[in-house]
């Protein structure tokens, strides 16, 4: 105890700051190494793919609005009618890759025109391309007419 204390003592003052930059510097690279797998999960919890242990714990006429949104966040389409509200949920799943055939192989009209024109003979953009999605599961939630309880709730997956 006694040489502990006396090296401390005799330590420059410098030594101990370094030591702590150096735990500080492996602090910050084990976040960097941290974020992509936070990241990755946010996937889960922003509503990317429906939970089916959520789904679950949802029993109608008693669960509220404001739980609703904890699990799943807030909706992909809300439909106001006279009857209540209804909150649709949706989660997609990357398409298979179709097979490569190189006979027919077309243009995308979007690679080679800036413009379409569609039947109308009107100019419209083409749509843009996007990532080949399926939808792999719908979530349904109706709530009473005072929009505050879950009046039924519909899972379906595809």
């Amino acid at each position: 105890m006694y040489q502990s204390k006396m090296s401390r003592e005799l330590q420059p003052e410098e030594g101990r700051s370094s030591a702590r930059r150096r735990w500080r510097r492996i602090a910050a690279a084990l976040m960097i190494l941290l974020l992509p797998g936070l990241l990755g999960a946010w996937k889960v919890i922003s509503g990317e793919s429906i939970d089916r242990r959520h789904v679950e714990r949802i029993q109608d006429g008693k669960t509220t609005k404001n739980e609703i949104l904890l699990l799943f966040g807030d909706p992909q389409e809300i439909n106001r009618a006279p009857e209540g509200l209804l909150y649709t949920y949706k989660s997609f799943k990357d398409a298979p890759a179709m097979p490569y055939r190189p006979e027919n192989r077309q243009i995308n009209p979007q690679s080679d025109q800036l413009f379409l024109i569609d039947d109308k003979k009107q100019i419209k953009k083409p749509v843009v391309k996007t990532e080949g999605k399926i939808l792999k599961s719908t979530l349904l939630i109706r709530f009473k007419p005072d929009g505050q309880t879950v009046m039924s709730h519909e899972y379906k997956e595809y």
